[in-house]
């Protein structure tokens, strides 16, 4: 009887294992955490979110999307939203300091979505994420608060400009959430 019982259990582990989707691609990428030395392994963290990637500045005149960014993401997180901050020096608008971008980020706006260390997000040094995303799109950001809005599988991305304010992405967040 514990042998059937071990090899039933075995069999549903193994069933289990082989109906768990493979990692898409585009989040095969790990990153660490702005302030912090905790790395995101995101086809852990974000495998089947509907994720919106956002390269971020503190001296941008798009700074103020942080806080549609944040009701974005608290509207929405627990339907399997998350939002990403990347902020980058890109277009001379970033802190040097990661404490400075992280006072902006955590005290000035009260961004509770993560945020990641800052780094490139244009051009051959870019990030491999948004190397990917780039790819994927064919858009490179333009300026800083350009977008990315990738599907629960990972496989469908839609680039945004500065100009798309996180409020007018509210109807198209919710279709992805809902599956439309």
């Amino acid at each position: 009887m514990k042998t059937a019982l071990l090899i039933a259990s075995l069999w549903a582990c193994s069933v289990s294992v082989a109906a768990a989707e493979p990692c898409p691609d585009l989040l095969n990428y790990k990153m660490t955490k702005l302030r912090s030395s905790e790395q995101i392994d995101f086809c852990q963290a974000f495998q089947g979110k509907v994720i919106l990637a956002v390269n971020t500045a503190s001296n941008c005149g798009y700074t103020p999307q942080f806080k549609g960014l944040e009701a974005l993401y608290q509207k929405y997180k627990d339907k399997g939203l998350v939002v990403l901050g990347f902020p980058s020096n890109d277009f001379n608008q970033e802190f040097a300091e990661a404490e400075k971008t992280a006072n902006v980020c955590y005290l000035n706006f009260g961004v509770t979505f993560p945020m990641l260390e800052k780094s490139q997000v244009k051009g051959k040094t870019a990030n491999g994420f948004f190397l990917n995303l780039i790819k994927a799109t064919g858009q490179a950001p333009g300026w800083n608060f350009h977008k990315y809005l990738i599907d629960r599988s990972g496989a469908s991305v839609a680039a945004f400009s500065s100009e798309v304010t996180p409020e007018q992405l509210d109807s198209q967040v919710s279709a992805l959430l809902s599956g439309k």
